[in-house]
């Protein structure tokens, strides 16, 4: 996209983002790109709310992105834009009793979903807690770094985007940069996001990231597989999260998410809430489940349970 050709360009030219930021800022001053940028770059500044795009401008979009990020990366990089599939409203659990800690599942995340590794990322964190304390997060150890995991006395809860049913984060986005698909996934097109960072204030759970630099994500590491609201590479001053790897779990057949597939004890569990015969909706059913922060009524769609 735009932010990517800043360099070979005049240094007046601006993203159609940077000139909405001002707007939203009541700057009152709408800047155009140079008279002599790229058609790419006058594409990219005109390009539609992902939502409102036809499906020939839709097409155009993807190709375009995929040429751009295929240049930068040196590699042959696909965006898609696979929409919801009929029927499905995703949901996650997670057998706290299993989960040991390890971290396997925020590393997957990073590779599956092009995280920058500098300034690290991460759209997964995992929290030590002590069993005498219970799932107070008050309590809890965000850095904790023993040899071996578990360590005695504690247990691990990891945290991420819990895809609202009622989401905060989306109802104050001025530029309507990120909502709810019809699966129930939070998405967000970072070529509408402005950087105003009011999706992470009003999240309860911390799981938004605000990218304040070009995330530096090493081209070997560069998955290829990308999906326009999911894990394609994100510019300087956007916001991202999990998406329940939405460019894996839309196909048909689909895949888990990259963090329940690398779960080394199972205490993982993805799938389709409306389906009655599904082991998510057993789980929910029959175990002691919870969800984070119940008072606030965001209902969440990220279930935690103990199967033992």
């Amino acid at each position: 996209m735009a932010d990517h050709k800043e360099c070979k360009h005049s240094p007046v030219e601006i993203t159609r983002r940077e000139a909405l930021h001002g707007m939203v800022a009541g700057l009152g001053v709408l800047a155009m790109p140079a008279s002599d940028a790229s058609a790419s770059v006058w594409e990219a500044f005109f390009q539609k709310h992902f939502r409102e795009l036809s499906k020939e401008e839709l097409t155009q979009t993807l190709a375009r992105l995929s040429s751009e990020y295929s240049e930068e990366f040196g590699k042959e990089i696909t965006v898609k834009a696979t929409p919801a599939i009929e029927g499905v409203k995703y949901g996650y659990g997670l057998d706290l009793s299993r989960c040991i800690g390890c971290r396997r599942c925020v590393y997957a995340c990073v590779g599956e979903n092009n995280q920058s590794h500098d300034p690290q990322i991460h759209w997964i964190r995992v929290v030590q807690l002590n069993k005498e304390k219970g799932t107070s997060l008050e309590y809890a150890e965000h850095y904790y770094n023993p040899e071996l995991v578990p360590e005695k006395g504690h247990f691990y809860m990891p945290i991420q985007c819990q895809q609202c049913e009622n989401p905060p984060c989306t109802k104050v986005c001025p530029v309507q940069a990120t909502w709810k698909e019809k699966d129930g996934i939070v998405v967000v097109d970072y070529n509408w996001c402005i950087g105003c960072r009011y999706c992470m204030a009003a999240c309860p759970y911390g799981a938004r990231h605000f990218n304040w630099t070009k995330g530096q994500l090493p081209a070997e590491n560069m998955n290829t597989d990308t999906h326009y609201l999911g894990n394609r590479p994100r510019p300087k001053g956007v916001v991202e999260k999990c998406t329940f790897c939405i460019q894996r779990t839309r196909e048909q057949p689909g895949r888990y998410p990259a963090c329940e597939e690398i779960c080394p004890v199972g205490a993982r569990k993805f799938g389709n809430l409306l389906d009655p015969n599904g082991e998510l909706r057993y789980l929910i059913e029959n175990k002691r489940v919870f969800i984070l922060k119940e008072e606030l009524n965001t209902q969440p769609k990220f279930y935690y349970f103990y199967a033992t």
